[in-house]
Protein backbone atom coordinates (compact mmCIF):
# COMPACT_ATOMS: atom_id res chain seq x y z
CA UNK A 1 0.00 0.00 0.00
CA UNK A 2 2.68 2.87 1.14
CA UNK A 3 4.38 1.35 -2.11
CA UNK A 4 1.52 2.36 -4.15
CA UNK A 5 0.98 5.64 -2.25
CA UNK A 6 4.72 6.97 -3.16
CA UNK A 7 4.17 5.71 -6.73
CA UNK A 8 1.66 8.30 -7.13
CA UNK A 9 3.45 10.37 -5.74
CA UNK A 10 6.04 10.44 -8.24
CA UNK A 11 3.83 10.89 -10.89
CA UNK A 12 2.36 13.49 -9.71
CA UNK A 13 5.34 15.65 -8.85
CA UNK A 14 7.11 14.61 -12.42
CA UNK A 15 3.60 15.72 -13.97
CA UNK A 16 3.65 19.23 -12.42
CA UNK A 17 7.47 19.48 -13.16
CA UNK A 18 6.47 18.72 -17.53
CA UNK A 19 3.83 20.73 -17.16
CA UNK A 20 7.08 24.51 -15.63
CA UNK A 21 9.12 25.64 -17.54
CA UNK A 22 12.34 23.41 -18.48
CA UNK A 23 15.74 24.77 -19.07
CA UNK A 24 15.66 24.53 -22.49
CA UNK A 25 12.66 26.96 -22.57
CA UNK A 26 14.19 29.23 -20.47
CA UNK A 27 17.12 29.63 -22.12
CA UNK A 28 15.27 29.77 -25.89
CA UNK A 29 13.68 32.91 -24.57
CA UNK A 30 17.32 34.94 -23.51
CA UNK A 31 19.59 36.84 -25.37
CA UNK A 32 23.42 36.78 -25.21
CA UNK A 33 25.14 40.42 -25.51
CA UNK A 34 28.25 40.05 -26.68
CA UNK A 35 31.28 42.42 -25.38
CA UNK A 36 34.91 42.61 -26.79
CA UNK A 37 38.43 44.17 -26.32
CA UNK A 38 40.90 42.59 -28.87
CA UNK A 39 44.09 43.64 -29.84
CA UNK A 40 44.89 45.49 -33.00
CA UNK A 41 41.15 46.88 -33.61
CA UNK A 42 39.28 49.24 -32.05
CA UNK A 43 37.10 47.19 -30.01
CA UNK A 44 37.52 48.22 -25.75
CA UNK A 45 34.48 47.05 -23.78
CA UNK A 46 32.13 47.63 -26.83
CA UNK A 47 29.25 45.66 -27.69
CA UNK A 48 29.87 43.37 -30.73
CA UNK A 49 27.06 40.84 -30.91
CA UNK A 50 23.74 39.77 -29.41
CA UNK A 51 23.03 36.22 -29.90
CA UNK A 52 20.06 34.02 -28.99
CA UNK A 53 19.72 29.99 -28.12
CA UNK A 54 19.08 27.18 -30.39
CA UNK A 55 19.03 23.67 -29.25
CA UNK A 56 22.47 22.29 -29.63
CA UNK A 57 22.99 18.12 -29.21
CA UNK A 58 25.95 16.50 -27.85
CA UNK A 59 29.26 18.19 -28.92
CA UNK A 60 31.54 16.64 -30.89
CA UNK A 61 35.12 16.40 -29.42
CA UNK A 62 36.29 18.84 -32.59
CA UNK A 63 33.50 21.29 -31.57
CA UNK A 64 35.36 24.06 -29.61
CA UNK A 65 33.11 24.64 -26.59
CA UNK A 66 32.63 26.87 -23.20
CA UNK A 67 30.14 24.93 -21.42
CA UNK A 68 28.42 26.58 -18.39
CA UNK A 69 26.48 24.84 -15.24
CA UNK A 70 23.96 27.91 -13.55
CA UNK A 71 22.56 24.67 -11.26
CA UNK A 72 26.15 24.42 -9.70
CA UNK A 73 27.58 27.56 -7.93
CA UNK A 74 30.62 28.49 -5.65
CA UNK A 75 31.78 31.34 -3.63
CA UNK A 76 29.79 35.21 -3.69
CA UNK A 77 31.83 37.99 -4.82
CA UNK A 78 32.56 40.41 -2.41
CA UNK A 79 33.71 43.80 -5.00
CA UNK A 80 36.05 44.36 -7.59
CA UNK A 81 38.22 47.56 -7.17
CA UNK A 82 41.81 49.49 -7.10
CA UNK A 83 44.15 51.51 -4.54
CA UNK A 84 43.62 55.01 -3.64
CA UNK A 85 47.03 55.59 -2.50
CA UNK A 86 49.03 59.09 -1.89
CA UNK A 87 50.43 58.73 -5.57
CA UNK A 88 46.54 58.15 -7.28
CA UNK A 89 44.90 61.18 -4.62
CA UNK A 90 48.20 63.74 -5.76
CA UNK A 91 47.95 63.00 -9.28
CA UNK A 92 44.45 63.28 -9.26
CA UNK A 93 44.49 66.58 -7.65
CA UNK A 94 46.84 68.11 -10.02
CA UNK A 95 44.32 67.35 -13.27
CA UNK A 96 42.01 69.37 -14.33
CA UNK A 97 38.23 69.58 -12.89
CA UNK A 98 37.03 67.41 -16.39
CA UNK A 99 39.45 65.22 -16.21
CA UNK A 100 39.27 64.35 -12.32
CA UNK A 101 35.32 63.92 -13.45
CA UNK A 102 36.43 61.92 -16.46
CA UNK A 103 38.01 59.84 -14.36
CA UNK A 104 35.91 59.22 -11.37
CA UNK A 105 33.42 58.29 -13.77
CA UNK A 106 35.72 55.70 -15.72
CA UNK A 107 36.53 53.29 -12.76
CA UNK A 108 33.06 53.97 -10.31
CA UNK A 109 30.16 54.62 -12.49
CA UNK A 110 28.71 51.00 -13.06
CA UNK A 111 27.00 52.57 -16.60
CA UNK A 112 29.43 54.54 -18.22
CA UNK A 113 32.11 53.19 -16.29
CA UNK A 114 33.58 50.11 -14.69
CA UNK A 115 31.66 50.25 -11.80
CA UNK A 116 34.66 49.40 -9.16
CA UNK A 117 32.88 48.39 -5.97
CA UNK A 118 36.08 48.14 -4.20
CA UNK A 119 38.86 50.14 -2.89
CA UNK A 120 42.54 49.59 -0.37
CA UNK A 121 44.44 52.45 0.83
CA UNK A 122 47.48 52.51 2.88
CA UNK A 123 47.90 53.76 6.58
CA UNK A 124 50.35 56.37 6.15
CA UNK A 125 52.69 56.38 4.13
CA UNK A 126 53.77 53.60 1.75
CA UNK A 127 56.58 53.53 -1.46
CA UNK A 128 53.51 55.57 -3.41
CA UNK A 129 53.53 58.61 -1.61
CA UNK A 130 55.96 61.89 -1.76
CA UNK A 131 57.70 61.18 1.41
CA UNK A 132 57.60 58.89 4.73
CA UNK A 133 55.65 60.16 7.14
CA UNK A 134 52.90 58.79 10.07
CA UNK A 135 49.81 59.82 12.14
CA UNK A 136 52.17 60.04 15.63
CA UNK A 137 55.11 62.23 16.65
CA UNK A 138 57.88 59.83 17.00
CA UNK A 139 58.66 58.29 20.48
CA UNK A 140 54.29 58.81 21.17
CA UNK A 141 53.39 55.12 22.12
CA UNK A 142 50.58 56.35 23.63
CA UNK A 143 48.97 58.04 20.53
CA UNK A 144 47.92 61.02 22.37
CA UNK A 145 49.28 63.31 18.81
CA UNK A 146 47.56 60.67 16.51
CA UNK A 147 46.05 62.76 13.60
CA UNK A 148 45.79 62.42 10.03
CA UNK A 149 46.40 65.91 9.13
CA UNK A 150 48.39 64.69 6.21
CA UNK A 151 45.75 62.40 4.46
CA UNK A 152 43.35 66.09 4.06
CA UNK A 153 45.50 67.53 1.67
CA UNK A 154 45.01 65.17 -1.16
CA UNK A 155 43.93 61.20 0.00
CA UNK A 156 40.88 62.08 2.18
CA UNK A 157 38.96 63.88 -0.56
CA UNK A 158 39.97 61.90 -3.53
CA UNK A 159 38.57 58.93 -1.13
CA UNK A 160 35.44 60.63 -0.61
CA UNK A 161 35.18 61.42 -4.58
CA UNK A 162 35.83 57.66 -5.64
CA UNK A 163 32.83 57.15 -2.94
CA UNK A 164 30.38 59.84 -4.11
CA UNK A 165 31.09 58.83 -7.53
CA UNK A 166 30.57 54.93 -6.79
CA UNK A 167 26.86 56.23 -5.53
CA UNK A 168 27.88 56.32 -1.91
CA UNK A 169 29.17 53.56 -0.65
CA UNK A 170 32.11 51.75 -1.75
CA UNK A 171 34.10 48.91 0.21
CA UNK A 172 37.25 50.17 1.69
CA UNK A 173 40.41 48.33 3.51
CA UNK A 174 43.18 49.58 4.33
CA UNK A 175 47.15 48.30 4.86
CA UNK A 176 50.07 49.87 6.99
CA UNK A 177 53.35 49.36 5.24
CA UNK A 178 55.68 49.83 8.15
CA UNK A 179 55.17 50.78 11.88
CA UNK A 180 56.42 53.98 13.07
CA UNK A 181 60.44 53.82 13.08
CA UNK A 182 60.46 53.87 16.83
CA UNK A 183 58.32 50.84 17.76
CA UNK A 184 60.68 48.88 15.23
CA UNK A 185 63.88 47.01 15.84
CA UNK A 186 66.06 48.99 12.85
CA UNK A 187 64.90 52.33 13.84
CA UNK A 188 63.45 52.67 10.54
CA UNK A 189 60.35 52.82 8.45
CA UNK A 190 62.30 51.30 5.44
CA UNK A 191 64.43 48.04 4.59
CA UNK A 192 62.20 45.61 6.43
CA UNK A 193 63.19 45.50 10.36
CA UNK A 194 60.43 43.68 12.74
CA UNK A 195 58.50 45.31 15.57
CA UNK A 196 59.68 45.31 18.79
CA UNK A 197 56.94 43.18 21.13
CA UNK A 198 57.08 45.93 23.47
CA UNK A 199 55.47 48.21 21.11
CA UNK A 200 52.77 45.08 19.96
CA UNK A 201 49.61 46.68 21.88
CA UNK A 202 50.62 50.45 21.18
CA UNK A 203 50.57 49.19 17.26
CA UNK A 204 46.83 47.57 17.76
CA UNK A 205 45.94 50.08 19.34
CA UNK A 206 46.72 52.55 16.22
CA UNK A 207 44.62 50.30 13.60
CA UNK A 208 41.51 51.34 16.09
CA UNK A 209 42.90 55.21 16.05
CA UNK A 210 42.60 54.78 12.30
CA UNK A 211 39.75 53.11 11.58
CA UNK A 212 37.99 55.56 14.32
CA UNK A 213 39.26 58.97 12.62
CA UNK A 214 38.52 57.77 9.39
CA UNK A 215 35.02 57.00 9.97
CA UNK A 216 34.94 60.22 11.92
CA UNK A 217 35.59 61.80 8.61
CA UNK A 218 32.88 60.15 6.40
CA UNK A 219 34.78 57.36 5.47
CA UNK A 220 33.60 53.80 6.42
CA UNK A 221 36.46 51.48 6.67
CA UNK A 222 35.28 47.82 5.75
CA UNK A 223 38.46 45.90 6.56
CA UNK A 224 42.33 45.64 6.85
CA UNK A 225 45.37 43.35 6.28
CA UNK A 226 47.94 43.34 9.37
CA UNK A 227 51.21 43.83 7.16
CA UNK A 228 51.64 44.87 3.94
CA UNK A 229 54.17 41.75 2.41
CA UNK A 230 55.90 40.64 5.52
CA UNK A 231 58.23 38.63 4.09
CA UNK A 232 59.75 41.60 2.03
CA UNK A 233 62.82 43.44 2.93
CA UNK A 234 62.29 46.80 1.04
CA UNK A 235 64.26 49.69 0.21
CA UNK A 236 60.82 51.29 1.17
CA UNK A 237 58.20 51.03 4.25
CA UNK A 238 58.57 47.59 5.21
CA UNK A 239 58.23 45.08 8.28
CA UNK A 240 59.16 41.26 8.51
CA UNK A 241 56.88 38.63 10.53
CA UNK A 242 57.13 35.32 10.23
CA UNK A 243 53.93 33.19 10.06
CA UNK A 244 54.19 32.42 14.20
CA UNK A 245 54.71 35.78 14.77
CA UNK A 246 51.76 37.18 12.75
CA UNK A 247 50.09 34.94 14.28
CA UNK A 248 50.32 35.13 17.59
CA UNK A 249 50.03 39.21 17.09
CA UNK A 250 46.52 38.50 15.36
CA UNK A 251 45.81 36.08 18.43
CA UNK A 252 47.36 37.98 21.53
CA UNK A 253 47.20 41.83 20.36
CA UNK A 254 45.22 42.81 16.99
CA UNK A 255 42.14 40.59 17.36
CA UNK A 256 41.46 41.19 21.38
CA UNK A 257 42.19 45.21 20.76
CA UNK A 258 38.99 45.44 17.77
CA UNK A 259 36.84 43.51 19.87
CA UNK A 260 37.67 45.71 23.12
CA UNK A 261 36.78 48.59 21.03
CA UNK A 262 33.78 47.32 19.01
CA UNK A 263 35.37 46.80 16.14
CA UNK A 264 35.56 43.08 15.77
CA UNK A 265 32.52 43.24 12.87
CA UNK A 266 35.82 44.66 10.98
CA UNK A 267 37.28 42.16 8.43
CA UNK A 268 40.73 41.21 9.17
CA UNK A 269 42.99 39.74 6.39
CA UNK A 270 46.22 37.89 7.07
CA UNK A 271 49.45 37.20 5.02
CA UNK A 272 48.86 40.57 2.64
CA UNK A 273 51.99 38.93 0.31
CA UNK A 274 52.58 36.63 -2.60
CA UNK A 275 50.73 33.38 -3.56
CA UNK A 276 54.02 31.38 -3.24
CA UNK A 277 53.91 30.76 0.23
CA UNK A 278 50.41 31.71 1.06
CA UNK A 279 49.96 27.93 1.98
CA UNK A 280 52.32 27.72 4.41
CA UNK A 281 51.04 31.31 5.63
CA UNK A 282 47.76 30.57 6.03
CA UNK A 283 47.77 27.44 7.59
CA UNK A 284 49.94 28.20 9.96
CA UNK A 285 47.54 30.89 11.57
CA UNK A 286 44.59 29.57 10.75
CA UNK A 287 44.99 26.16 11.98
CA UNK A 288 45.41 28.13 15.54
CA UNK A 289 41.71 28.32 16.28
CA UNK A 290 42.35 31.11 18.71
CA UNK A 291 44.31 33.34 16.05
CA UNK A 292 41.67 31.72 13.53
CA UNK A 293 38.09 33.26 15.07
CA UNK A 294 40.25 36.73 14.63
CA UNK A 295 40.81 36.30 10.86
CA UNK A 296 38.19 37.29 7.75
CA UNK A 297 40.49 35.81 4.71
CA UNK A 298 43.39 35.50 3.50
CA UNK A 299 45.12 38.40 1.04
CA UNK A 300 47.58 38.09 -1.65
CA UNK A 301 49.32 39.59 -4.21
CA UNK A 302 50.76 38.08 -7.58
CA UNK A 303 54.71 39.48 -7.36
CA UNK A 304 55.77 35.55 -6.38
CA UNK A 305 56.98 36.09 -10.95
CA UNK A 306 60.07 37.86 -8.99
CA UNK A 307 61.67 33.99 -8.43
CA UNK A 308 61.01 33.13 -11.81
CA UNK A 309 58.02 31.35 -11.07
CA UNK A 310 54.65 31.65 -12.64
CA UNK A 311 51.44 32.50 -11.39
CA UNK A 312 51.04 30.00 -8.63
CA UNK A 313 46.91 29.32 -8.78
CA UNK A 314 46.98 26.38 -7.57
CA UNK A 315 48.27 27.76 -4.18
CA UNK A 316 45.34 29.96 -4.58
CA UNK A 317 42.93 26.76 -4.66
CA UNK A 318 44.62 24.69 -1.80
CA UNK A 319 43.93 27.17 0.69
CA UNK A 320 40.68 27.29 0.06
CA UNK A 321 40.25 23.50 -0.47
CA UNK A 322 41.65 23.67 3.14
CA UNK A 323 39.91 25.86 5.06
CA UNK A 324 36.56 26.33 3.08
CA UNK A 325 35.08 29.08 6.00
CA UNK A 326 37.56 31.30 5.07
CA UNK A 327 38.10 34.41 2.47
CA UNK A 328 40.22 34.79 -0.28
CA UNK A 329 40.89 38.38 -1.52
CA UNK A 330 43.72 39.51 -3.94
CA UNK A 331 45.11 42.53 -2.56
CA UNK A 332 48.11 44.17 -4.51
CA UNK A 333 49.00 43.66 -8.31
CA UNK A 334 50.49 45.70 -10.95
CA UNK A 335 52.81 45.78 -13.92
CA UNK A 336 56.43 47.02 -12.73
CA UNK A 337 59.13 49.04 -14.00
CA UNK A 338 57.38 51.94 -15.52
CA UNK A 339 58.67 52.68 -19.62
CA UNK A 340 56.05 55.00 -20.93
CA UNK A 341 56.64 53.88 -24.45
CA UNK A 342 55.17 50.75 -23.10
CA UNK A 343 51.73 51.82 -22.51
CA UNK A 344 50.04 50.38 -25.52
CA UNK A 345 51.84 46.86 -24.51
CA UNK A 346 48.42 44.25 -25.06
CA UNK A 347 50.50 41.97 -22.44
CA UNK A 348 49.99 44.43 -19.91
CA UNK A 349 46.16 43.36 -20.20
CA UNK A 350 46.39 39.63 -20.74
CA UNK A 351 48.06 39.59 -17.56
CA UNK A 352 45.42 41.37 -15.32
CA UNK A 353 42.95 38.60 -17.33
CA UNK A 354 44.82 35.64 -16.43
CA UNK A 355 44.88 36.61 -13.23
CA UNK A 356 41.66 38.09 -12.45
CA UNK A 357 39.81 34.79 -14.71
CA UNK A 358 41.94 31.75 -12.55
CA UNK A 359 42.35 33.66 -9.09
CA UNK A 360 38.26 33.28 -9.34
CA UNK A 361 38.08 30.15 -10.47
CA UNK A 362 40.42 28.92 -7.33
CA UNK A 363 38.19 31.08 -5.14
CA UNK A 364 38.51 34.31 -4.61
CA UNK A 365 35.55 36.65 -3.40
CA UNK A 366 37.65 39.75 -3.50
CA UNK A 367 40.03 41.43 -6.29
CA UNK A 368 42.02 44.43 -5.69
CA UNK A 369 44.52 46.13 -8.26
CA UNK A 370 47.20 48.57 -7.43
CA UNK A 371 47.27 51.93 -8.02
CA UNK A 372 44.37 53.60 -10.33
CA UNK A 373 45.93 56.40 -11.22
CA UNK A 374 49.78 57.44 -12.00
CA UNK A 375 51.55 59.90 -13.64
CA UNK A 376 53.44 59.42 -16.67
CA UNK A 377 56.35 58.59 -15.26
CA UNK A 378 54.70 55.82 -13.13
CA UNK A 379 54.46 57.50 -9.59
CA UNK A 380 55.17 59.85 -7.68
CA UNK A 381 57.01 57.63 -5.34
CA UNK A 382 59.28 58.31 -2.94
CA UNK A 383 61.83 55.69 -3.70
CA UNK A 384 61.69 55.44 -7.64
CA UNK A 385 59.57 52.29 -7.58
CA UNK A 386 57.66 53.46 -10.51
CA UNK A 387 55.50 50.78 -11.79
CA UNK A 388 52.11 51.10 -14.37
CA UNK A 389 48.59 51.47 -13.59
CA UNK A 390 45.78 51.13 -15.62
CA UNK A 391 45.24 55.00 -16.35
CA UNK A 392 48.38 57.37 -16.36
CA UNK A 393 47.89 61.07 -16.55
CA UNK A 394 50.19 63.35 -19.23
CA UNK A 395 51.80 65.65 -16.61
CA UNK A 396 51.84 67.59 -19.65
CA UNK A 397 48.43 68.03 -21.18
CA UNK A 398 46.16 66.84 -18.56
CA UNK A 399 45.23 64.00 -20.60
CA UNK A 400 44.30 60.41 -19.66
CA UNK A 401 46.26 57.74 -20.71
CA UNK A 402 43.88 54.32 -20.98
CA UNK A 403 46.42 51.30 -21.16
CA UNK A 404 44.48 48.19 -22.29
CA UNK A 405 44.76 46.44 -18.60
CA UNK A 406 41.93 49.29 -18.14
CA UNK A 407 39.43 47.19 -20.46
CA UNK A 408 40.75 43.84 -18.82
CA UNK A 409 39.55 44.76 -15.24
CA UNK A 410 36.26 46.11 -16.82
CA UNK A 411 35.40 42.94 -18.28
CA UNK A 412 34.72 41.66 -15.17
CA UNK A 413 34.22 44.34 -12.01
CA UNK A 414 31.26 45.85 -14.99
CA UNK A 415 29.51 42.83 -14.94
CA UNK A 416 30.13 41.04 -12.17
CA UNK A 417 28.96 42.87 -9.28
CA UNK A 418 28.80 42.31 -5.73
CA UNK A 419 26.56 39.28 -4.46
CA UNK A 420 27.08 37.89 -7.56
CA UNK A 421 28.03 33.47 -7.29
CA UNK A 422 30.38 32.02 -9.61
CA UNK A 423 29.14 29.20 -11.34
CA UNK A 424 30.57 25.95 -13.36
CA UNK A 425 32.37 27.49 -16.74
CA UNK A 426 34.49 25.13 -18.14
CA UNK A 427 36.43 25.21 -22.14
CA UNK A 428 37.35 22.11 -24.02
CA UNK A 429 40.53 24.14 -25.60
CA UNK A 430 43.32 25.53 -24.07
CA UNK A 431 43.39 28.47 -26.10
CA UNK A 432 40.44 29.63 -24.60
CA UNK A 433 39.61 30.19 -20.51
CA UNK A 434 36.72 30.75 -18.78
CA UNK A 435 35.11 31.63 -15.62
CA UNK A 436 31.30 32.58 -15.00
CA UNK A 437 29.12 34.20 -12.45
CA UNK A 438 25.30 34.71 -12.14
CA UNK A 439 24.93 38.17 -10.50
CA UNK A 440 21.82 38.51 -7.69
CA UNK A 441 19.43 39.56 -10.15
CA UNK A 442 19.66 36.43 -12.56
CA UNK A 443 21.84 38.10 -14.93
CA UNK A 444 24.36 35.75 -16.11
CA UNK A 445 28.17 37.16 -16.90
CA UNK A 446 30.61 34.53 -18.89
CA UNK A 447 34.47 35.99 -18.87
CA UNK A 448 35.92 33.99 -22.44
CA UNK A 449 39.80 34.85 -22.53
CA UNK A 450 42.07 34.36 -25.84
CA UNK A 451 45.88 34.92 -25.62
CA UNK A 452 46.22 33.02 -28.39
CA UNK A 453 46.96 34.38 -31.86
CA UNK A 454 43.92 32.48 -33.71
CA UNK A 455 40.58 33.62 -34.44
CA UNK A 456 38.09 30.68 -32.64
CA UNK A 457 34.91 30.42 -33.31
CA UNK A 458 33.14 28.48 -29.96
CA UNK A 459 29.94 27.04 -29.13
CA UNK A 460 28.63 28.64 -25.77
CA UNK A 461 26.51 25.15 -24.30
CA UNK A 462 24.08 25.70 -21.51
CA UNK A 463 21.92 22.53 -20.78
CA UNK A 464 21.23 21.22 -24.54
CA UNK A 465 21.15 24.63 -26.08
CA UNK A 466 23.41 26.81 -28.04
CA UNK A 467 25.00 29.85 -29.77
CA UNK A 468 27.79 30.42 -31.37
CA UNK A 469 30.36 33.43 -30.92
CA UNK A 470 33.67 34.27 -32.26
CA UNK A 471 36.69 35.02 -30.06
CA UNK A 472 39.39 37.12 -31.77
CA UNK A 473 43.24 36.85 -31.57
CA UNK A 474 44.39 38.35 -28.13
CA UNK A 475 40.79 39.84 -26.63
CA UNK A 476 38.64 39.31 -23.65
CA UNK A 477 35.08 39.03 -24.18
CA UNK A 478 31.85 39.47 -21.31
CA UNK A 479 28.74 37.34 -22.83
CA UNK A 480 26.02 38.82 -20.98
CA UNK A 481 23.06 36.12 -20.64
CA UNK A 482 19.60 37.94 -19.78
Amino acid sequence: MKRAILAGLLLVSYAGYAKGPTPGDSLSRKTVTVYTTAASTKLRLSATDKLSFSPAKQPLETEVCIFVDPAKSFQTMTGIGGALTDASAEVFAKLPKDKQAELLKAYFDPVNGIGYTLARTNIHSCDFSSDSYTYIEEGDSTLKTFNVKHDMTYRIPFIKAAIAAAGGKLTLFASPWSPPAFMKDNGSMLHGGKLLPRYYQAWANYFVKFIRTYESLGIPVWGFSVQNEPMAKQIWESCNFTAEEERDFIKHYLGPTLQRAGLSTKKLIAWDHNRDQIYQRASTILEDAAAAKYVWGIGYHWYETWTGSTMEFDNVRKVKEAFPDKNLIFTEGCVEAFKLDKVNDWALGERYGNSLLNDFNSGTVAWTDWNVLLDDKGGPNHVGNFCFAPVHADSKTGELIYTNSYYYLGHFSKFIRPGAKRIVASSNRTDLQTTAFVNKDGKIAVIVLNTSDKELTYKLWIKGNGTDVKSLPHSIETLVIN
